[in-house]
């Protein structure tokens, strides 16, 4: 008997070869398949759109807390996932089921038939079709790559959009400088809609303000129209008209201040009868994994030394790292030894090189089912030539062995990161899927 688990596989399966590319960024395909679903796009909840290089789903994490802390619902789709392909669709606050994930492909497969449909498209189209059909009050939608071409980006009047901040990635598609990838992402914008940025490089700001300008999309810049300042664990924000204090942040390190206070602003703009309370309790509850996640329980944590701090995080890039190499100085001033995957898309250089001032030695592996993954002599090369010591493992388990041999004798801490990829592998063999 088949499962509907094992018909949802198939389909997605299926989804993966219906066009020769994994990536073809344009909007038409997806618009067309939008038209036969009937144009579910159309009739959505009202939508809060994000783009940007990092942050964009610790944003939408803030704000699917804060509204829920509220008493009302929302919709959600992101990528990539970690573990499973329904961590991309969230349903009024649940992550969709077996049955209804599989009824749902199955239903844009038979409509799409063998029409050329990358990945992405005609799983973003799905989504919107499941979002049409079940009430919410929002419909939080995080672009999957850049902003003009991405296929969510057919929202033809959004409640609010929202740029997190941008740095250089996905250059062969994006551009392969800040100007030219900041006017992909502003492709978001929409005359007469309001669009918050994080505060950007002069660069990336200079491509956002002109668009804006040239669309007529009203434009709110972190440190020019309002402003966010970290305050012990929490956050102020302070807007034209209101301040509001976050004393806690459920998400970890300075840099998610910027990303609650980035989510207050654009949420109070789309919901401005949102209370203080409900952002306060939001902000506290919020929840993203893989986004420096403490493991303490699971398949990998090793109960024979129960000193050792084991975290998790998604970093991948430069900016990534930078923050993360800030918030390991906070979380304890003890030596951190990294076990590191990575992507073959980018210099593992550029990654490690920020972490080199507080990481004392390095684990590599090759990340198990993915044809980019970087190989673990690589990456070990790398870190050697940046000074730091480092050796490869097999698999993550011995990784993790070697990792915990080395914390012990050092009073190291554990820190996974350098892909998302790498962290879905993780929690997956730990055990401790998203929920």
């Amino acid at each position: 008997m088949t499962t509907d688990l094992a018909r949802a596989e198939a389909a997605l399966e299926r989804l993966m070869h219906l066009h020769p590319k994994l990536i073809d960024l344009g909007l038409d395909r997806g618009l067309g398949l939008l038209a036969k679903l009937g144009d579910p796009h159309l009739n959505l909840p009202p939508v809060i759109h994000v783009a940007g290089t990092n942050g964009k789903g610790s944003t939408l994490a803030f704000i699917r807390a804060m509204i829920e802390a509220s008493g009302q619902t929302c919709h959600g789709y992101s990528s990539p996932h970690l573990v499973r392909f329904h961590e991309r669709i969230r349903i009024a606050g649940t992550l969709i089921n077996d049955r209804d994930l599989a009824d749902l492909l199955e239903e844009v497969e038979a409509i799409n038939g063998d029409e050329p449909m990358t990945f992405f498209e005609i799983t973003t189209a799905a989504a919107m079709l499941a979002f049409q059909r079940h009430p919410a009050d929002a419909t939080l939608l995080e672009t999957g790559l850049g902003g003009r071409a991405d296929s969510t980006n057919v929202i033809p009047k959004p409640a609010v959009s929202i740029i997190t901040p941008i740095a250089r990635d996905h250059e062969h598609f994006l551009g392969d400088n800040l100007a030219a990838i900041a006017r992909e992402k502003a492709g978001i914008m929409r005359e007469g809609v309001a669009c918050f940025s994080a505060a950007q490089h002069p660069e990336a700001l200079s491509s956002l303000i002109s668009h804006a300008e040239a669309i007529g999309a009203p434009l709110y810049i972190e440190g020019r129209d309002f402003s966010v300042s970290r305050q012990g664990d929490g956050a102020m924000i302070t807007l034209p008209e209101r301040k509001i204090t976050l004393p806690q942040l459920g998400l970890r390190g300075d840099h998610q201040a910027e990303n609650a206070g980035l989510a207050v602003a654009g949420l109070l703009h789309a919901f401005p009868q949102l209370d203080d309370q409900a952002l306060i309790n939001g902000a506290k509850q919020a929840e993203w994994p893989g986004r420096i996640q403490p493991l303490t329980h699971g398949h990998l944590v090793d109960q024979t030394h129960p000193e050792t701090e084991i975290w998790l995080d998604g970093a991948h890039n430069a900016h990534g790292a930078e923050a993360l190499a800030k918030t390991l100085k906070q979380l304890n001033d003890r030596p951190w030894v990294l076990v590191c995957g990575a992507l073959n898309t980018r210099d593992p250089k550029d990654f490690l090189r920020p972490l080199q001032p507080v990481v004392d030695h390095v684990i590599t592996l090759t990340i198990p089912d993915q044809e980019a993954a970087l190989a673990n002599h690589v990456i070990a090369d790398a870190a050697a030539d940046l000074g730091v010591e480092a050796q490869t493992a097999t698999d993550l388990e011995t990784a993790m062995n070697t990792a915990y041999r080395i914390a012990h004798q050092a009073g190291a801490s554990i820190i996974i990161a350098g892909s998302l990829y790498l962290a879905g592998h993780v929690l997956r063999v730990n055990g401790t899927l998203p929920q």
